[in-house]
């Protein structure tokens, strides 16, 4: 499953999720799956998100290995 910290680093810089859609040219129901890990960008959001965020992509999402039953 893949995680991210973009709730943390968007709340970090106080702004809205609906700022941040509209930054990214994207709705707030997008920003709101992505955050609640329900929806994995596309390679091309994902840098536009580390760019907004000035983060490398490995500070914004990682890949958390699920358990084998």
């Amino acid at each position: 499953m893949v995680k991210n910290k973009i709730k943390e680093f968007r709340k970090e810089l106080n702004v809205t999720q609906l700022e941040l859609a509209k930054s990214l040219r994207v709705t707030r129901h997008t920003i709101i799956a992505i955050e609640n890990h329900r929806y994995n960008p596309s390679l091309e959001l994902a840098l536009r998100l580390s760019k907004y965020f000035d983060k490398p992509l490995e500070m914004i999402f990682s890949l958390e290995e699920e358990e084998k039953v």
